[in-house]
């Protein structure tokens, strides 16, 4: 369904715990083997587990190194997958799911619905792509995308249809969820989202916190306090890892990135949860002035914020930080980080203390921040945007009832 029928999120109603043993030889396991353990732990009893295993194998054809840059300080790199960017996990997982229960009995497609912010619409273009009985509707906000990015979801004649909005990633977002209340609408075609709203989509984003943890222990020992960075935009990612958390993962504490768009880390510092307009940054995927997930993390910590201030803490960086700091880690460390990377790369370095090992998420690859990365560093890039036939993109405006007209229309791209 993608959003509960009150227009809120869905949780899950028993959060399983990992027998602690499993953590005893975790070092040793691969990501496929640690990602089935923690999905049939969740999905155990509505999927067979020999389907859980495929699933998981069809979604990791790729791996997910752990890559280290000082003493104490980890890059756990999300972009090995075909669109360069940790949503292919997510996505993947949610395209095989969807797959594995079917079309509904009626024969109607599923509509598929994700706002992007960045990654989130090549990642899911490319999971869906040609899934017989799905079509794929993506919306981004206007000139908020690097070329690269929206070339990754312009696929002609696909199941993928872009939609332009004029407005921002929140106007995209509360699109969505207002066609999600759309009862007319939800009576004539079948709903979903692909985006972190969805907990299909957010649940296989714990596998990576589990392997990175695992990786690091791996290096540094069993007994070392381990301390993970998250970029956080629309706070899927930072809420996946809670979840990770809550099942047993023992992790010290989660490190908050924001770029100028620093509404979470503001809240963990003020108590206050004041949403506000995002504006753009060279950080494009966490421009996010109004975090869905923010209700899944009060959710777990049952809303009292000194709780989340013990274990999280939130730092947000300018434009010109997170270009200083990609080209302070290109100088002193030799590795190229995306904005996005650098964002958390920097808060980890901020907070880290005395006896700590840390991780930070490096959720896409430096390429598809070529101007940004090239500005900071000097380094050109070999690749090149994708191309292909031109793909016809309707513009609409930030409103729940131009999307509709479009998903009640035969097909958009004649």
């Amino acid at each position: 369904m993608g959003l509960a029928p009150d227009g809120g999120l869905f949780m899950p109603e028993h959060i399983p715990v990992i027998p602690k043993a499993f953590f005893n030889n975790i070092g040793e396991m691969n990501i496929r083997e640690i990602a089935y353990v923690v999905a049939d732990m969740m999905l155990g009893d509505d999927i067979d587990s020999e389907d859980i295993q495929r699933i998981v194998n069809d979604t990791f054809t790729f791996d997910v190194p752990l890559v280290r840059l000082e003493e104490d300080i980890y890059s756990l790199e999300l972009f090995h997958g075909p669109t360069l960017a940790f949503k292919d996990v997510g996505a993947r997982f949610l395209a095989r799911i969807i797959s594995h229960f079917g079309s509904p009995s009626s024969g109607r497609k599923v509509k598929v619905l994700v706002a992007t912010s960045g990654d989130s619409g090549g990642a899911v273009a490319n999971g869906f792509l040609n899934v017989p009985g799905v079509e794929v509707y993506v919306l981004f906000p206007q000139g908020g995308l690097t070329p690269f990015q929206r070339a990754q979801f312009s696929i002609a004649d696909s199941n993928i249809y872009p939609i332009e909005v004029i407005g921002t990633f929140d106007d995209c977002q509360r699109i969505v969820k207002e066609t999600f209340m759309d009862n007319d609408l939800r009576s004539e075609t079948s709903l979903t989202s692909a985006n972190s709203i969805n907990i299909c989509r957010l649940l296989p984003q714990m596998f990576y916190f589990f392997h990175g943890y695992a990786s690091l222990i791996h290096a540094e020992g069993r007994d070392c306090r381990v301390v993970i960075s998250v970029p956080c935009g629309n706070l899927g990612n930072l809420t996946a890892g809670l979840l990770a958390w809550r099942m047993g993962l023992p992790v010290s504490r989660f490190v908050v990135a924001n770029n100028v768009n620093d509404v979470t880390s503001g809240f963990l510092n003020s108590g206050i949860f004041t949403p506000k307009r995002a504006v753009r940054t060279v950080a494009c995927a966490m421009d996010v002035g109004n975090p869905s997930n923010m209700s899944r993390i009060q959710e777990l910590f049952d809303g009292d914020i000194e709780r989340m201030r013990q274990f999280m803490k939130g730092y947000s960086y300018s434009d010109m930080e997170i270009i200083n700091t990609i080209s302070q880690t290109h100088f002193y460390d030799n590795y190229i980080v995306d904005p996005h990377g650098a964002t958390a790369f920097q808060a980890l370095k901020d907070d880290l203390k005395p006896g700590e090992k840390g991780l930070f998420l490096e959720t896409a690859h430096p390429s598809k921040f070529a101007r940004s990365v090239t500005l900071a560093t000097g380094m050109r890039f070999d690749k090149t945007i994708p191309t292909g036939a031109k793909v016809h993109t309707p513009r609409i405006s930030a409103s729940a009832d131009a999307l509709k007209k479009i998903l009640l229309a035969p097909t958009i791209h004649n």
